[in-house]
């Protein structure tokens, strides 16, 4: 016969503690980890709160992105995303601060953005769960540094395709001048939602056309500026195209090291995108094969997009000739004798600028679904649809997208308020890019076997970390040197302001809902550990 004394009391209460615990971990292992505080397990996993789900039958099925793209729409994806309307556009005001330094700061930005790009590659290839950058940054260093990135790459790309949304506007009137605003915005925005909502590779394959587009366009400005070097063409001012205009008329840096310095905030939002192919990890068909390539072709594109085609121009028109307010594009096919050379570059900005709007309403659904499945953001934004596209996500970035009607009837400010957007799209981006340098740190020091088994590393490892961090510290102090990226800087500080609120609610609701899942399942334990002894 049992004893019916004071030990069965100690085992009964032992047992009971036992069987609440065991019960409340394998139904909550996330909470039960999170309340434990005990120290997270280095495994291949994402962050426990994107792994856990009540309902294990919705943890099997994964309502997952598709992997619909092929190796062709990375490489494309990757093109586009590093040329932009800050090279068509931008490039005129860079030449007219930099002189022919302009093309060292395009140099000298694309080697660090390839050092981001690399960083990038090696932790999304270390583990192939991670969907984005936003996911890993969560992960390596923390669920508030993925909160803020995950919402200030969202409002980059936000503010970046309601300004191309305005651009594309403004270049269609050099076609139909009397064509009302509203009418060309509300047409993009809805052709683009419409064809991002049927499939991911549609995304692809308007990415694909759109890049060749600015690629035919920049070779084609490449070869006639070559050939116009060639045979010393003269154009009516009495300037003479040679390759001695890169120094002759003051020397490489004209305007000394300040003007050097002047040309970082465009060049910085002319290569804002080039990240987006890290955006893409979770619907690549291939990543491990296709993220190395797009990522090792940088330099190549870097060299012959942005050096070549600004090293022509300046060879081709001296560069106190090139006007600040015009695309240096349409100067040079003018001065070849192209008369239709205006209508052909108004194509190819337009073209860019959607290419631009269309990865920003891609880049804002993507982020909008990954923080929600974070619970940092509404649970619909969530949501997948058959075609496994995050619907409700693009419905918010169209929406969104709308605001650019708005600004287009706030009166004589637009120009200004389109400056404003830029830089501090810029400062959005620079952060962007120094947090996947900083999840780079913290993966290094909490995964070194995973750093061993690489096959895709960063080059120059810790030290080419801390250098990418040190030039965008340097990046934003230049920031502050001109009056109009210092107002776009001074604003900086509101919007984070903002996601300190944010975050603050968002880990008080993370409580109460720790401590109403803890409470009921520690009552649901008792309750059957007490039926459990009932029955014996």
């Amino acid at each position: 016969p049992r004893n019916p004394g004071p030990p069965r009391k100690v085992t009964s209460r032992i047992f009971i503690q036992r069987f609440c615990l065991l019960r409340y971990d394998s139904c909550y292992p996330a909470t039960a980890h999170a309340v434990r505080g005990t120290n997270r397990r280095k495994e291949d996993v994402v962050t426990e709160q994107n792994n856990v789900t009540l309902n294990p039958k919705a943890s099997e099925q994964g309502e997952r992105l598709h992997r619909g793209l092929s190796n062709r729409h990375i490489q494309l994806i990757a093109i586009g995303g590093a040329i932009g309307t800050g090279l068509f556009m931008g490039s005129g005001r860079a030449i007219s601060m930099a002189g022919p330094s302009v093309i060292f700061v395009y140099m000298l930005i694309g080697a660090v953005i390839f050092l981001v790009l690399r960083a990038m590659g090696e932790i999304l290839l270390s583990n192939l769960k991670y969907k984005s950058f936003s996911d890993f940054t969560t992960d390596l260093v923390g669920p508030m540094a993925g909160f803020f990135l995950g919402w200030s790459y969202w409002f980059m790309w936000v503010v970046t395709a309601v300004a191309d949304i305005i651009a594309i506007v403004g270049y269609l009137r050099m076609w139909w001048p009397d064509l009302q605003a509203w009418i060309p915005a509300l047409a993009v925005i809805g052709v683009l939602l419409t064809l991002n909502l049927v499939s991911v590779k549609n995304f692809g394959e308007i990415e694909f056309w759109f890049a060749m587009i600015k690629i035919v366009a920049i070779v084609a400005l490449i070869i006639v500026g070559g050939g116009m070097v060639a045979i010393g063409f003269t154009s009516p001012s009495g300037a003479q195209a040679s390759v001695a205009n890169l120094w002759n008329d003051g020397g490489m840096f004209p305007n000394h090291f300040i003007g050097f310095l002047g040309a970082f905030q465009i060049a910085v939002f002319a290569f804002m995108g080039s990240e987006l192919v890290g955006t893409t990890a979770a619907e690549t068909k291939d990543p491990e094969k296709t993220l190395p390539k797009a990522i090792n072709a940088v330099p190549v594109r870097v060299m012959v997009f942005y050096v070549g085609a600004l090293a022509t121009i300046l060879m081709v028109t001296p560069w106190r000739l090139v006007s600040p307010d015009k695309s240096p594009f349409v100067a040079m096919f003018t001065l070849a004798g192209l008369g239709i050379a205006a209508h052909i570059i108004n194509f190819v900005v337009i073209t860019s600028a959607t290419s631009s709007a269309n990865s920003g309403i891609f880049s804002t659904s993507r982020m909008a679904f990954g923080l929600a499945r974070e619970r940092s953001a509404p649970a619909f934004l969530g949501k997948i649809s058959k075609n496994g596209v995050p619907r409700n996500a693009l419905f918010l970035s169209a929406v969104m997208l709308l605001s650019s009607i708005v600004l287009l009837y706030a009166g004589d400010s637009i120009s200004r308020a389109f400056n404003l957007v830029t830089t501090v799209a810029a400062v959005l981006v620079i952060f962007a890019w120094a947090m996947i340098m900083v999840s780079y740190l913290m993966y290094r020091k909490k995964f070194p076997s995973r750093h061993e088994k690489s096959k895709f590393r960063l080059p120059g490892g810790l030290f080419s970390a801390w250098l990418a961090l040190a030039f965008f510290a340097f990046t934003i102090g230049v920031l502050t040197m001109d009056e109009e990226t210092l107002m776009g800087l001074l604003a900086m500080p509101v919007w984070f302001a903002i996601l300190g609120i944010g975050w603050f609610f968002k880990r008080r609701a993370d409580a109460r809902r720790h401590e109403a899942i803890s409470t009921r399942t520690a009552q649901i334990a008792i309750v059957e550990a007490s039926e459990i002894f009932s029955a014996r």
